[in-house]
């Protein structure tokens, strides 16, 4: 079936001749990786013609999954997926042979594994007496889903750059379903509204299911060893060109016909400076913006560096490239506040059961069909999330791995006197044992590391209409963009699926592929959908 798939061909415009097109890939996170798949897939163009430019010695970008056994895992962040949505992320993967199960794709591997270990969260949200709340109702008055509608059924011309908080009021946000919704997509009151309004369209079937989870899929392992190295090992194998630990600083522009071009790549490497020409033919796909630029980690003795703008590598050519074309975006929009659009999260690894051997018995979840578990009344937010395990490839089976994450990690704890951005990992595990009323000693075999971001949620920020480029800019004859900061209408930033449905419109765009990107499914279009919501809020 892999083979069948791979051989899907459609057929490419006159302008782009295959043997002689060559790919530059500048980032190589999932959206550049993805784009090379399509390029390779659905253009034609050989593997060997493609170059993927990454300033990390590892690709993946912010879809990672590092450490070991006895210095301790690693793991950003984990984006949520579904398969009642994300149609071009399965599109891919259908196409992706599994590295972990012999004649099956990563789609049919996830399908299986999810068939297997089915979520209904038990305990989404504890109280401050470590009671697991019902959370049937969400919690609403009158005046709250009044309001959500407004905000659900105004246009984004309305919306504008507003704040979620200009549409809600202040008992919004003491609701369950805020508690949730927000813990779950990580938004903030301060956030985008037009965001926050996208992800209550594209995500509104989850919205009668939102307290136990039910629509979440998971992958087999973390999404770097699921969804990153069987995308990897596959570009390998066509040939495609990693070049790491290479930093891009600049692109050559000129203008032909009323048309933006990219004629050369400057780059440094090993210290040294060097250029790329681009031919005629030749095609450049740029990740502008990182959300996980500048991020730090921290170990069980010491908190994460408090890293800046000073710090920061991943805006710099995006910044350079819109100082002089408007058209490709305004990154200050998105990178000027680092307090509103910075989290931190923590991963434990332990080498005993005990601790998750009581979360179990806590929650009524075993690891894996729990989803998060959120402390309502911690001064940090904060979640945590127990995966099936092994969630690492190389994980030994008397070794357990879980991860966590706050979004106010900028206030006092309620058990630890600091806030968590000055957090050892010790305390971090202290503050967590308070608030499940667990014995620290229960931690003794732990190893925490803390991980601070301060751009994660950049791409939630208020923005006006021009400060996302197009995938590729109507001016633009070879240059397109694949990040979470390019725009897409109607889909929704913080996912897997925005990365790699950019990609695949750039992709089509550029080589004039004759395929259709596959349409979002509108599940708000629903009567029944849209019925369970109405149900939901009144509950």
């Amino acid at each position: 079936m892999v083979q069948q798939l791979s051989m899907i061909r459609p057929t490419i415009s006159s302008k782009s001749t295959a043997d002689h097109c060559k790919a530059y890939m500048v980032g190589g996170g999932i959206g550049s990786l993805a784009a090379a798949a399509f390029i390779i897939r659905d253009g034609s163009i050989p593997g060997c013609n493609i170059t993927i430019y990454e300033a990390m010695p590892i690709l993946g970008g912010s879809l990672d999954g590092g450490g070991d056994p006895i210095d301790g895992y690693t793991l950003r962040g984990g984006r949520m997926l579904t398969t009642d949505n994300y149609e071009c992320t399965w599109d891919l993967f259908k196409s992706i042979p599994s590295i972990n199960a012999p004649g099956k794709t990563v789609f049919d591997e996830t399908i299986e594994f999810n068939q297997r270990n089915i979520p209904h969260s038990s305990a989404r949200l504890v109280d401050r007496n470590r009671a697991k709340l019902a959370v049937e109702s969400m919690g609403f008055s009158m005046q709250d889903r009044i309001e959500l509608l407004k905000l659900t059924e105004a246009d984004e011309v309305t919306l504008g750059s507003s704040r979620i908080t200009d549409w809600l009021s202040p008992s919004f946000f003491k609701t369950n379903f805020w508690y949730m919704w927000a813990t779950t997509f990580a938004f903030q009151p301060w956030h985008s509204a037009i965001e926050f309004k996208r992800y209550l369209h594209r995500f509104m079937m989850e919205f009668s299911r939102i307290e136990t989870l039910a629509g979440v899929k998971r992958t087999v392992y973390n999404q770097f060893d699921s969804l990153v190295r069987p995308l990897l090992s596959w570009l390998k194998a066509q040939g495609v060109n990693f070049v790491t630990n290479c930093t891009v600083t600049d692109f050559d522009l000129k203008t032909e016909q009323g048309k933006i071009v990219v004629s050369g790549i400057h780059y440094r490497r090993d210290g040294k400076l060097e250029t790329v020409a681009i031919g005629d033919d030749d095609l450049v796909f740029f990740q502008n913006g990182s959300m996980t630029d500048a991020s730090s980690f921290g170990s069980m003795t010491s908190a994460p560096k408090c890293l800046t703008k000073q710090d920061s590598g991943g805006w710099k050519l995006w910044e350079k490239l819109a100082q002089s074309h408007p058209e490709f975006g305004n990154p200050s929009a998105f990178n000027s506040s680092i307090p509103e659009s910075f989290w931190e999260s923590f991963t434990v690894t332990l080498k005993d059961s005990t601790f998750f051997d009581a979360m179990e018995a806590f929650s009524g979840n075993r690891a894996g069909t729990g989803g998060l578990v959120t402390f309502k009344d911690s001064h940090w937010l904060m979640s945590i999330v127990l995966a099936h395990q092994p969630h690492f490839i190389n994980q030994p089976t008397d070794v357990q791995v879980f991860w966590g994450y706050a979004l106010h990690p900028d206030r006092i704890g309620n058990f630890v006197p600091k806030a968590m951005s000055d957090c050892t990992g010790e305390d971090i595990l202290q503050e967590l044992c308070g608030h499940l009323n667990f014995d620290l000693d229960m931690m003794a075999s732990a190893n925490c590391i803390p991980c601070r971001m301060p751009y994660i949620t950049s791409m939630f920020m208020p923005r006006g209409v021009t400060d996302r480029p197009l995938p590729v800019p109507k001016n633009s004859k070879n240059l397109a963009f694949v990040s979470q900061f390019v725009e897409i209408s109607e889909d929704v930033v913080f996912t897997v699926e925005y990365s790699v449905r950019v990609a695949q419109m750039a992709v089509y765009e550029l080589l004039g592929i004759d395929r259709k990107v596959p349409s979002i499914l509108h599940h708000d279009k629903s009567i029944k959908v849209k019925l369970d919501a109405v149900v939901k809020a009144f509950r």
